[in-house]
Order: C-alpha cells, then sequence, then structure tokens
C-alpha cells in the first residue's frame, strides 16, 4: 500500500478559496493532479454531496470533508492549513485545518484503517496543535504518517497514536468513579451502550466514538462504544447490552444488528451531534434511563429507520422519505408483474385477458387446452401464456397493498407492514386506489408507531411487535378507511376519471394525450400518474374494434410514462454525465432498462434529488410523447410491458417516434436547467417540491 498522503498532497498557509466548496474543489483538483484520482469534477461532485448532508466542520478550527468515490484510484489525504480560515460548518467558526479524505468506492479495509485513524488522531490536541505548528510539507507528512502507522515518520511528542479502525473492537471508558457526576441509576454509575456510524463509515463514525468515550471517562459513566464503519465492525459483547441502562444511538444510516438492543431506553442522533456534543448524549440517556416512559427500542425490529438525525428533517422532508421507502418497495411488484403481463399477451394472444384463469384451472402441461386458441403459438402458447398473465395480474394486484404496506414499515419499522398492507388492501376494496393506499399506508405507520411508544410490563414486550401493535394498528387504521377516508377518496378517483372522459369527448383526443403525458409525468408514479394509468387500464375493458379510443388512451399513457427515466438515462449518461453526481450517473444505467419497460418510478431518484429541473422537464416531455401518441393514432391492446410488449401496438414506429421525441426534449431541458440554472438559486424554492417526486 502507497503513502496515502505525500508532500505534494500538503498546502500550507494559503486561500484556497472564499468558501468551502472552493476548497473542496481545489483539493479534489490536487488529487487528480498527483495521479490519485481521475476526474476531479466527479470527486468533488461526491464530496460536496456528503457536504450538503451534513457540513463537516468540527469543533476546533478542523474540517474533514470526505467521499467514497468511482473517480479516485488510490485512497488518498489532501491537506491544507488555511489563511485565512473557512466556514465549514463548526459552531465555534471557520476551520483553518482542512483535510479531504478521499477514498475509492471499493476500498480495502486496509485503506479505511488507514484513514479512519486520521478521523480519530483529530481528537487529540498534541495532533492538531503539530499540524499548526509546522513549517514545511514534509513535517506535515511525518505527523499524519506518525499518526496513521505508514513511512518511517518519527514521533511527534507527546502523541499517542489511535488503535487501527478495521473492525474496531468496542470502546469502553475508564472505569468510573461512583456518582462522580451524578449520572446514576439506582445509585450506581450509569451503565450506557453506543454505536456510532456515518455514511462512508470512515471519519465522523470514529469520532464519534472516541469522544463519547471521552466524555463517558470524564462523566463518570460505564459507556462502551461500537463503531459500525465501512471496513467492519466488532459487536458489543451480549452480556454488557444486557446489563446495560440505556443506549445511544449517533447515527447517519440504520444500526446494524438492532434487535440486540431490543427494549433498551433509547437516545437518538446524527452522528456529528456524538462528535460536537457526547456529554449531552450521555446525559440524556442517563434520564431515559431513569425515565419509565422513555422511548424504548422496539422488539423484533430488523433495520429500522433510525437512521439519521430526522429530528432536523421539516415534515415534509419526512414524509417524502417516508413515501419513497413505500413506492421503492412496491417498484419490484410493478416491474416483475409489468413484464410478465407482457410475456403473457405475446404467448398467449391480445384476448388472454378472457380466459387465462380458466384456462390455469381447467389445464395443465400434461393436458393443454383444445378450444378457443387464441395463440399464434399454439395450445401451449395459450397455456403458458395464460400462466404468465396470470401471475403478472397477481403481482400487479398487490401494488397498493405493497405501497401501503412499506409506508407504514418506514414509519413503524417491522410491526407497521401488516397493518399497512391491511390498510393498503381495504383501500382497494373501497375503490380508492392509489392515494387511498398512501392514506392508509400513513394511518396504519402512525398508529402503529403510536402503540409501539406505550410503556408496557416487560413480559409483555415481546408480544408486542408480533401481537398487540399489529392487530390495534390494523383495526384502527383500517376501521377509519372504511368508516371515514374510502368513500370521499374514492369519489375524488371517480371525479378525476369522469373528467377524463369528459374531456376526450369536448376537446379532442390530441388534447386528452397532452393531459395524460403531463398526469403521468407530473409525480413519477406517484397518484396522479397512477389515476391515469388505473384510467386508461379500466377502459381496456369496455374497448372494441368499433371503438378504439380506450386503445389511444392506453397508447398514450404507456409512452409517456416512459419518457422520464429515459430522459434521465440520455441526459446522465449520454448528453452531459458531468452535470449529475456519480450515484445518479450509476442510476442513469439502470434507468435505461426501466424506463423501457414503462417503470416511471426510474426516474424518482433523480427527481427526489433535483426536482425544481427534474419534473418540469418531464412534464414538457410528456406532454409531448402523449399528443403525438394520440396524432399518430396510437393503439395499445397491453396494459404494461413498453418496447417488450411491441407486438401488442399499433403502429409501433409511432409508438417509438412518439417516446423518442418527449425523451429528447426532456433531456435537453433538464442538461440546459442543470447547466444554466445554477443551484444556489433553485435551493430555497426546491423544499416545498421534494414532496412531488413522490
Amino acid at each position: 500500500m502507497s503513502d496515502t498522503i505525500t508532500p505534494a498532497l500538503v498546502s500550507l498557509d494559503v486561500g484556497l478559496g472564499a468558501d468551502k466548496s472552493a476548497v473542496i474543489r481545489a483539493l479534489a483538483e490536487r488529487v487528480v493532479a498527483q495521479g490519485r484520482a481521475t476526474d476531479a469534477d466527479a470527486l468533488y461532485a461526491d464530496a460536496w454531496a456528503r457536504e450538503q448532508k451534513d457540513e463537516t466542520g468540527l469543533p476546533g478550527g478542523i474540517a474533514i470533508p470526505h467521499a467514497k468515490s468511482a473517480a479516485v484510484t488510490e485512497a488518498s489525504l489532501a491537506f491544507a492549513r488555511l489563511s485565512p480560515g473557512v466556514e465549514f460548518g463548526a459552531d465555534d467558526g471557520p476551520a483553518d485545518l482542512v483535510f479531504l479524505i478521499a477514498a475509492p468506492a471499493g476500498a480495502a479495509e486496509a485503506h479505511l484503517a488507514v484513514l479512519s485513524k486520521l478521523a480519530r488522531s483529530l481528537m487529540q490536541d498534541d495532533f492538531t496543535s503539530g499540524l499548526r505548528a509546522a513549517t514545511t510539507n514534509e513535517e506535515v507528512v511525518a505527523i499524519v504518517q506518525n499518526a496513521i502507522g505508514e513511512g518511517d515518520a518519527s514521533p511527534v511528542p507527546g502523541y499517542v497514536v489511535p488503535a487501527a479502525a478495521a473492525a474496531v473492537p468496542p470502546v469502553a471508558a475508564a472505569a468510573p468513579v461512583a456518582g462522580a457526576s451524578g449520572l446514576t441509576v439506582d445509585g450506581r454509575p450509569a451503565r450506557i451502550v453506543a454505536v456510532t456510524s456515518c455514511a462512508t463509515g470512515i471519519a465522523h463514525t470514529f469520532m464519534a466514538a472516541d469522544a463519547l468515550t471521552a466524555a463517558g471517562k470524564k462523566d463518570g459513566v460505564d459507556l462502551v462504544v461500537e463503531p459500525q464503519g465501512s471496513s467492519g465492525y466488532q459487536a458489543i459483547d451480549p452480556s454488557i447490552i444486557d446489563s446495560a441502562d440505556a443506549v445511544i444511538f449517533a447515527t447517519d444510516v440504520d444500526v446494524r444488528g438492532l434487535e440486540r438492543f431490543a427494549g433498551k431506553p433509547v437516545v437518538r442522533s446524527g452522528v456529528k451531534r456524538g462528535i460536537e456534543a457526547p456529554s449531552v448524549l450521555i446525559a440524556d440517556a442517563v434520564a431515559a434511563a431513569n425515565n419509565p416512559n422513555a422511548n424504548r427500542v422496539q422488539a423484533g425490529t430488523g433495520a429500522v429507520s433510525t437512521t439519521t438525525s430526522t429530528e432536523n428533517l421539516s415534515w415534509g422532508a419526512r414524509i417524502q422519505r417516508i413515501l419513497l421507502t413505500g413506492v421503492s418497495y412496491m417498484i419490484p411488484f410493478v416491474a416483475g408483474g409489468g413484464l410478465l403481463i407482457a410475456l403473457g399477451f405475446l404467448l398467449g394472444g391480445y384476448l388472454v385477458t378472457d380466459n387465462a384463469a380458466n384456462v390455469i384451472i381447467q389445464n395443465s402441461l400434461w393436458d393443454l387446452p383444445t378450444e378457443d386458441i387464441t395463440s399464434d403459438f399454439g395450445p401451449l402458447g395459450q397455456y403458458l401464456g395464460s400462466v404468465f398473465f396470470m401471475i403478472g395480474a397477481t403481482s400487479m394486484g398487490f401494488l397498493v397493498s405493497a405501497l401501503s404496506g412499506y409506508i407504514a414499515f418506514a414509519i413503524a419499522d417491522r410491526p407497521g407492514i401488516a397493518p399497512g398492507f391491511v390498510a393498503g388492501a381495504v383501500a382497494v376494496l373501497m375503490n380508492a386506489g392509489f392515494i387511498g393506499g398512501i392514506v392508509g399506508g400513513l394511518l396504519a405507520g402512525f398508529i402503529a408507531w403510536w402503540v409501539g411508544s406505550w410503556s408496557v410490563p416487560r413480559w409483555l414486550r415481546g408480544l408486542m411487535p408480533v401481537v398487540i401493535i399489529p392487530l390495534l394498528a390494523s383495526i384502527v387504521a383500517s376501521g377509519l378507511m372504511i368508516l371515514f377516508f374510502g368513500r370521499p377518496i374514492a369519489s375524488l378517483m371517480e371525479a378525476m376519471s369522469a373528467g377524463l372522459n369528459n374531456l376526450a369527448g369536448t376537446a379532442g383526443i390530441i388534447v386528452v394525450g397532452i393531459v395524460l403525458g403531463l398526469m403521468m409525468c407530473f409525480d413519477l408514479g406517484g397518484p396522479v400518474n397512477k389515476v391515469a394509468y388505473a384510467f386508461a387500464v379500466a377502459g381496456l375493458a369496455a374497448a372494441t374494434a368499433d371503438n378504439p379510443t380506450p386503445y389511444l388512451i392506453m397508447g398514450a399513457v404507456m409512452a409517456a410514462g416512459m419518457v422520464p427515466p429515459l430522459a434521465m438515462a440520455l441526459a446522465s449518461t449520454v448528453l452531459r454525465p458531468k452535470v449529475f453526481t456519480p450515484v445518479e450517473r450509476e442510476n442513469g444505467k439502470a434507468a435505461w432498462l426501466l424506463g423501457a419497460a414503462f417503470i416511471s418510478e426510474g426516474a424518482i431518484p433523480f427527481a427526489a434529488a433535483d426536482p425544481l429541473r427534474v419534473i418540469p422537464a418531464s412534464l414538457v416531455g410528456g406532454a409531448v410523447t402523449g399528443g403525438l401518441s394520440m396524432a399518430f393514432a396510437v393503439q395499445s391492446l397491453a396494459p404494461h410491458g413498453g418496447v417488450f410488449v411491441l407486438f401488442a401496438i399499433n403502429p409501433w414506429w409511432g409508438f417509438l417516434l412518439a417516446i423518442l421525441a418527449g425523451t429528447v426534449v426532456t433531456a435537453l431541458i433538464v442538461v440546459a436547467l442543470k447547466t444554466w440554472v445554477g443551484r444556489k438559486e433553485l435551493e430555497e424554492a426546491e423544499a416545498p417540491m421534494m414532496a412531488v417526486a413522490v
């Protein structure tokens, strides 16, 4: 493993820019100039994206912007001692010591251990004072290499090298002095366990662990910390957890092995608070341990959304994250079900919908159908087409329930899944559709979360997540849907469908195509999108050779729904990748297939990150495609499948041309907006639009 830092990566007493963005970019360019990364823009984008999630300024004039990036070829530290300092978000003022920690996307454990040891060194005054006193680049390199255990650097007087960070064992504070700080439980020093983790698992994870450990020693608390870094972690001994009075989660990502802490009073925060205010977190944990009504880790839960400091998020941002969770879990049902339906049409013919269930019930591979053969592939095609169609239709039938169930999961974790699925099924029963599913999922989730917050006897806690919470939340949420919300929402859905029918009869079919295109691209798989889709699918049952309008509507809906993901794929992977983040470029690769298969949700990651540029561009492209589809009289006999059901679309060339036009228009608009409309100009206006992305 080569040196992580070299003199050429060090800048002393310089001004790299007026703000932290300029400093990060300058350091990224320095890494690239030394041949340790391939793309300064990509490295900057990754580090800046991390900075926007949570500022990396720390007390004491320190900043550690950092990222894992596909552009990095060799783990590197770029250091700048700034004069004057630059604001990086620390409460005590500007930072003058700035490390850019650049790790390859697939960094080996050895590299991650080195970078993590640097982060832990920054918690020691001797290390930072040595950096401020250094007079040459070589002296800085020697100080850093001594800290991270690289090279033959001479030791820094008085500095203790931190332990290795790979699979770091739990860190325990020194034995407390009884009553030293008043942080006691039952007259003895409090026993606290903690978990720290950040998005990259390199820097903040270990700095928070060390800060909590030092605070625990100072406050006289028996504290054991488990840093969950990218290079692995060593779990706290179960006996220590069992005897703990409370747990601290200073995390920005999901806690691994959360079920180990079930039933413990819990204090949650972002990882940065573990660095900046460890004593406050410890005091809060002790208070929770002495409070019988304190929030507790729910038993039987797995990857719970105890991630980041949600208390710092607005309600709009919380709801957005909840809805996106539901959509993300729903997508596999759409993708699998839609493609299976398309295969059913391919093998079983256009009329497979009429008798698929009877064919399956009355026949088998050993007893193929002999009557009403509508497939070009004969009896075997008829049977297999019916099988694929029914499996796909069954999968699609779970859409509302899955959406509702996993919305509830995002709020209340596993205990919310069953009430959410039931509420979604009730929404279907009440003809409330996707809007009903969203409402039902929110009701089920919040009710399950509320019931789970009850303080109950220890003997009852094990029954809460598997019996009590699902039972009560299902009764209340589904009861509210049936008694109060179901019918009004169903009426709203019917009114929207009736409005579309009236529009088709008065304004002309091309205008209907434009409206449907706008609806399909407005929320990318959300309620408005699904109303347009449900309207098109419901009309297919009434379509005939003498009444082809439902086929025209289905064609416009499918074509327009394919535009956003295809346009994002075109823009992020072909036209101008540099204006997209590395994560968006990876999503763009997947969006090609999702768009081709008519899965509008493939554009959600782009819209969620940048709604004021992505959604308007998508609306324009969707309107173009919907109008052209109607102008070309494109008819789709299949309700799903995209290009995989071209055999069921006529004329297929009109279908493809309409999609191509809308895709190019949307891609060009979004690239233009990202190129010429600055992000800062949109930040304040963007927040209220975030929920539109779902």
